[in-house]
């Protein structure tokens, strides 16, 4: 099936887990504002970069964004 990104739930599963976004750059080395711009939907995670989230966080790459599923038209 294919699917469509719909936004970000990065807020969201740190809150689950009591993170901030703060602590995750600083394990990450990345610039708080960065995961700002994934959270408010101003850039899309590369591959790499959600992998290495999804991995500090304790979540799955697919937990990182609402999935859309695309319809198939005939």
């Amino acid at each position: 099936m294919k699917y469509d990104l719909g936004r970000c739930l990065l807020q969201e599963q740190l809150e689950e887990r009591g993170m901030s976004r703060e602590a995750l750059a600083g394990a990450l080395f990345y610039k708080p504002e960065r995961l700002a711009d994934y959270i408010d939907n101003k850039r899309l995670m590369p591959l790499k970069t959600a992998i290495s989230i999804a991995d500090t966080v304790g979540c799955t790459v697919n937990d990182l964004y609402e999935l859309i599923p695309v319809e198939r038209s005939n």
